[in-house]
């Protein structure tokens, strides 16, 4: 009498060469994540964007660790389903892109280790060049919504200097105001070597719009004793110079202390 074989339910082995991609996408999201939350908890993020986007970043490096993990779990549930002979259920399909796929999420990958491998760099004197540095708030740029000027001009920061004359530009009314500011150091090749500019950076929204506003600083000596992007605090008064024509508002130095950098460089 034959016996019949015990059915057995076969195993088969995962289908690695369809779990690449999906691998690919789990691990750019799980990077982008984690680039997002570096940047936070080095409190760099204050080199990158302005503070009003500051949650909506943290937020959303929390959520895409989230989706990375809720892909991730789908993932190991199919490959379960899979190894056990079933229908896989809850099948991880790929997301549509102009790219063959891969490339896209390999970018994104590539990009996100580059991130948390290099540290974002501030601004420097050859970008202020490049951009121009100006004395005023261009009106093609975000403008504060409300604006006072302290009292005393000798406590106003550079960005409200800057403002003031945004309001009222005529640089005779400020003429022997004391003034106290600080900013980096920049050589413009159109000022005279006695001459340097005294500069800081304006975000808007991000470190891409962001934008350099300073003033002129006339020296007792020739600029070259002031290297360019050391910071300095500047301490003097208001006085009217014309360069090129044009009459500016100009801080006649009394003294320049070199200071460490801020840790938050730019003004908003």
């Amino acid at each position: 009498m034959s016996s019949t074989p015990t059915s057995r339910r076969q195993y088969r082995r995962p289908d690695f060469q369809n779990l690449f991609f999906p691998l690919l996408d789990i691990f750019a999201l799980a990077s982008w994540g984690l680039l997002l939350l570096k940047y936070w908890l080095n409190n760099e993020l204050n080199l990158l964007i302005h503070p009003n986007y500051f949650g909506i970043v943290v937020v959303t490096g929390f959520v895409l660790l989230m989706i990375a993990a809720l892909r991730g779990y789908q993932l190991y549930t199919q490959v379960r389903q899979q190894a056990s002979g079933k229908t896989p259920t809850l099948p991880v399909g790929q997301h549509i892109s102009l790219f063959p796929p891969g490339w896209s999420s390999t970018l994104l990958i590539v990009t996100a280790i580059l991130g948390l491998v290099i540290t974002p760099k501030v601004f420097a004197s050859q970008t202020a060049i490049q951009r121009g540095v100006t004395d005023s708030v261009s009106l093609t740029r975000a403008q504060p919504q409300s604006f006072r000027s302290v009292s005393n001009p000798g406590e106003r920061s550079l960005i409200e200097w800057v403002r003031t004359l945004n309001v009222y530009p005529e640089p005779d009314a400020y003429t022997e105001q004391a003034v106290k500011v600080q900013g980096f150091a920049v050589h413009p090749t159109d000022l005279p070597p006695q001459y340097l500019m005294i500069t800081r950076f304006v975000i808007t929204c991000c470190a891409a719009d962001a934008y350099p506003v300073g003033l002129p600083v006339k020296l007792k000596e020739n600029r070259t004793a002031y290297p360019a992007d050391s910071w300095f605090e500047v301490e003097g008064k208001m006085i009217t110079e014309t360069f090129k024509g044009k009459r500016q508002l100009t801080i006649e130095a009394n003294s320049l202390k070199k200071i460490p950098k801020p840790n938050n460089p730019y003004f908003y």
